[in-house]
């Protein structure tokens, strides 16, 4: 027990200092407890195959998929439409959509839900996020106690009433409670997050200093030597491949890319591809092709050659949304630096062989602070030259391999991360909400349906690739839950838990009932900050019953009390997985966690010591 209690109070001062990270105290707790033979190695390693665990892993995935779809932007947006410019109002607000959707769905689904929501929606609004997520992160918990559902220990309590041959609890018997703590929590969180909350900056360092996609069309004015144009039927564009037509010998322009509507049943998939503009590419009838060039020389081009000018102002398919300049999803553009010792010195941009070699194209040159857009083929190159490449973000970062001869500024991939499938978005939301339906009516176990909508966001393409979805996951924050979640077995297998419990009602049970309630309520809060909340409850749950039935008062309010006190545990990061989910997004400390989670903490507990009484009284009925 003694052994026990010191590595759980060493891990304990290393998560408040925080000199090292959280998941390699975690990890150097659990092999301790397996080094002292407190636990067994499967006893130890039990916390990464538990459904938790696993259900976390499925969540990252969702909700980056939510992410990089744009469907957490376009929520976020609502969410921004209806808080105005107001800080305040959008923390409100997203609590209150928090508590919500937690009333019907686990804690840390609506977490993993909320979270790439708000940071978009932050990134969006300028918003440091440090000030939205903890808040949020508390709400899910406080939204938990709505419904019977809404949080393990809910379940736990009214599974110990029925098994003791009492009436259970009803779906809708924990709302009065559960309003109170929302309100509650709201109302101490406004000057709390205020006070502790976004005082670091949220702002990432750029490892590489590239432009973003963004900076760069607007450096390179893209758009306004860029022009759409439709190939019409009877074209002789659709005679040959594009290398046979000499269209830049002709005419001084060059086509970038081509877009070809394909016929869909589905109106939620993508009906437009994107595909570059090479020497072999063939165009149709109806395709939508991108030129660059001067003006007088696209017009000319569109005419001779059977091709209509698309007003820069109107999408080519009003469908799918597509804007008048050049989309990323496949395709991307980057920045290249010749060096001295390239062998593309002096060499014109036709004979450089990158198409043939890398599949980029060169849409731009900038030469001593002057760009050169037209008649690029005959440019001789030079070394200094920041050439503009166009092509897939797969070959983009193949030129980062010949680091001798040029240097690919920014990264590539890590700004093709950011750029949005919007095109799946109806179907990221459909998984979504197919994913919440699952578990808010039982079809399947929790876990099974977090882990089919992960499944089916990588096999519908609402990520990437696989590697993406992988990327998705934070590690620390799984690493850290499972290796504390065997925390709680070696407490209750050395007795510790058993003692602390038993210690602390036995002393305040002769004070009273109020007494009694508080002393369960806040030893439920304190063992909840180093073992999970459903252990928690589950360890005090009997214990509160067997107490009640003693003093012979209702045990409704005791268990209640076990309920809301290992729900309602603000000060740890790793007490709830809501809180530790929202950690690394957040950039908090263990200290964040304390000088925000304590008061609040304690605030409820005095409240709810209060309120529970009033709706569940200590005479028996």
């Amino acid at each position: 027990m003694l052994t026990t209690l010191l590595i759980l109070g060493v891990s304990a001062v290393l998560f408040v200092q925080g000199k090292i990270r959280s998941d390699i105290v975690a990890l150097c707790s659990l092999l301790c407890l397996i080094v002292f033979g407190i636990l067994s190695p499967d006893q130890a390693l039990s916390g990464f195959s538990n459904s938790i665990v696993v259900m976390m892993v499925g969540l990252f995935v969702v909700g980056g998929a939510i992410f990089r779809t744009g469907l957490a932007k376009m929520l976020g947006g609502r969410i921004m439409k209806l808080a105005g410019k107001s800080e305040l109002r959008l923390l409100v607000l997203t609590m209150l959509v928090t508590a919500g959707i937690g009333a019907f769905v686990s804690n840390t689904g609506t977490v993993a839900l909320m979270l790439p929501i708000l940071v978009s929606l932050a990134a969006d609004g300028g918003i440091q996020t440090s000030r939205l997520l903890m808040p949020m992160a508390f709400a899910s918990s406080m939204g938990g106690m709505l419904t019977l559902i809404g949080t393990p220990p809910n379940l736990v309590i009214n599974n110990q009433l029925q098994e003791a041959g009492m009436e259970g609890l009803g779906f809708f018997s924990f709302t009065p409670i559960g309003l109170i703590c929302i309100v509650t929590g709201v109302l101490v969180l406004i000057p709390l997050s205020r006070k502790f909350l976004g005082h670091h900056d949220d702002k990432t360092e750029q490892e590489a200093k590239g432009k973003s996609l963004s900076q760069l069309i607007d450096e390179y004015q893209i758009i306004n030597n860029l022009y759409r144009l439709r190939v019409v039927e009877d074209s002789a564009l659709t005679e040959n491949p594009l290398h046979d037509l000499h269209i830049p010998d002709r005419y001084h322009v060059n086509i970038v890319e081509v877009r070809r509507r394909h016929s869909s049943r589905h109106s939620f998939l993508q009906t437009v591809s994107q595909t570059m503009a090479g020497s072999d590419t063939r165009v149709a009838r109806g395709d939508v092709i991108y030129v660059m060039g001067e003006f007088e020389d696209v017009d000319r081009f569109a005419r001779e050659c059977g091709a209509e000018m698309i007003n820069r102002k109107t999408s080519e398919d009003t469908d799918s949304m597509l804007k008048s300049k050049l989309k990323f999803d496949e395709i991307g553009i980057a920045e290249m630096l010749l060096m001295r010792n390239s062998d593309l010195i002096n060499m014109p941009v036709k004979s450089s062989g990158l198409r043939a070699k890398y599949g980029v194209n060169i849409l731009a040159i900038q030469r001593d602070n002057h760009y050169i857009f037209h008649n690029l083929k005959d440019v001789k190159l030079q070394y200094g030259d920041t050439l503009l490449v166009q092509g897939t973000w797969a070959d983009i970062a193949r030129l980062s391999e010949k680091t001798f001869e040029w240097v690919v500024v920014g990264q590539p991939l890590a700004e093709a991360s950011k750029v949005t499938l919007t095109h799946k978005a109806p179907l990221a939301a459909g998984i979504m909400l197919l994913m919440i339906a699952a578990m808010v009516f039982n079809w399947v176990p929790a876990v099974a349906a977090v882990l089919i909508a992960a499944v089916l966001m990588v096999l519908c393409g609402c990520l990437r690739n696989v590697e993406e979805a992988y990327r998705t996951i934070n590690w620390e924050s799984i690493v850290l839950i499972a290796a504390m979640l065997p925390m709680s077995v070696a407490l209750e297998k050395t007795g510790t838990s058993e003692v602390i419990s038993h210690g602390l009602v036995a002393g305040l049970g002769g004070f009273g009932p109020l007494a009694l309630m508080a002393g369960v309520y806040f030893t439920a809060s304190l063992l909840t900050m180093f073992i999970s909340n459903t252990a928690t409850a589950v360890l005090l749950a009997p214990i509160a019953l067997q107490s009640a039935v003693s003093m012979g008062i209702s045990p409704y309010p005791l268990l209640l009390a076990v309920s809301v006190g290992t729900s309602m545990c603000f000060a740890s990061p790793f007490s709830t997985p809501p809180n530790a989910l929202v950690m690394p997004a957040g950039k908090y400390t263990f200290m964040d966690y304390v000088k925000v989670g304590v008061p609040l903490q304690v605030i409820m507990g005095l409240v709810m010591v209060v309120v529970i009484p009033l709706f569940f009284p200590f005479a028996k009925s």
